[in-house]
């Protein structure tokens, strides 16, 4: 089996780079201001569907063999991956059935339909994804591209970190990153232990979906309890993946925040830096403001991860007609 690696990231970043926007690195001096050191903002939101999940779709749907393009894909996100495997495999020109839970926000399922994907909706409390996809699959014989614990999928992402350090200027002294089932995060491990170890990489996740965090505690993956849902959308997967939790245990830490300190982070956003904030995509810089971790007098790298944000809930938000 293929087992992720730093060399498997640079042939993803050779895989996939005629079709991926190499997304900006940004400092603003407002960011800058208010917490008082260097902070390089890594725009994923800016990516091809929106997010950065187009890195990792793109780098597994494009390595399928003619054959496995017209049995087509199936695969199964909240929305980001559902966008971007929809995406993929258009480009691909391979048939996609997408399973979204039933709650998705509309522009994710809109943006799916934009792709010509074709939308399987499910209770996200009371039916399994996996076992949805894992039956579409078998029925039609498609290839399933999972959100998350796949190496390929992995190995894309990863592509995102290499970017951050070839365009930074100087030493990254910590990186905050979201996380849901761990790719991305696992990805940019990947990169940073080969290029820049001494960086403090640091999880980020929403206080009722802390999986990642428990899962570091007790050394092994592990669920959060089941709970009320959070307004980050993307970052609700029950447990870190079997991949990607190896992987993530070189983390420094894990830090929480909750759906109103991501509120304040996307208003900030809006308002001071001109972007477009989904709320998963915000948890990093929410951790900054919120001040859970100390970034003053120290450059600090966070990754903006999706914008994929449905606009009603967004109108509320900035205009602080919805707080958390």
């Amino acid at each position: 089996m293929h087992t992720p690696s730093y060399a498997g990231v640079l042939d993803a970043a050779r895989q996939i780079a005629p079709a991926i926007v190499r997304t900006p690195l940004i400092e603003h001096p407002a960011l800058n201001a208010v917490v008082g050191g260097r902070v390089l903002m890594k725009a994923e939101s800016l990516q091809v569907a929106g997010a950065f999940k187009y890195r990792g779709a793109y780098n597994r749907i494009s390595r399928l063999s003619a054959e496995e393009r017209v049995r087509g894909i199936v695969a199964y996100s909240s929305g980001n991956h559902a966008q971007a495997s929809a995406a993929a495999a258009k480009a691909m020109g391979a048939p996609a059935v997408i399973v979204m839970p039933s709650d998705s926000p509309k522009i994710k399922i809109e943006g799916v339909k934009s792709f010509g994907g074709e939308v399987r909706l499910y209770d996200r409390w009371s039916e399994s994804r996996e076992a949805i996809g894992a039956e579409i699959a078998r029925e039609r014989g498609s290839i399933l591209v999972p959100p998350f614990d796949d190496p390929f999928i992995i190995e894309g992402q990863g592509t995102c970190a290499l970017e951050l350090q070839d365009d930074a200027d100087g030493p990254i002294d910590q990186l905050l990153c979201g996380a849901s089932g761990g790719g991305l995060i696992a990805g940019i491990n990947l990169v940073m232990a080969e290029r820049s170890p001494d960086t403090a990489v640091y999880v980020v996740e929403p206080e009722a979906f802390d999986d990642t965090r428990r899962s570091l505690e007790a050394g092994t993956p592990t669920p959060h309890p089941k709970g009320a849902p959070s307004i980050c959308d993307a970052l609700m997967a029950p447990v870190p993946g079997q991949i990607t939790f190896p992987i993530n245990q070189r983390l420094s830490g894990a830090l929480t925040v909750s759906d109103a300190e991501v509120c304040e982070a996307m208003r900030f956003a809006f308002r001071h830096l001109k972007l477009v904030i989904e709320p998963g995509g915000a948890v990093s810089l929410a951790a900054l403001l919120a001040g859970k971790i100390e970034a003053r007098d120290r450059t600090t790298a966070i990754i903006v991860s999706g914008g994929n944000v449905d606009p009603q809930q967004f109108a509320d938000i900035i205009t602080g007609r919805f707080n958390g």
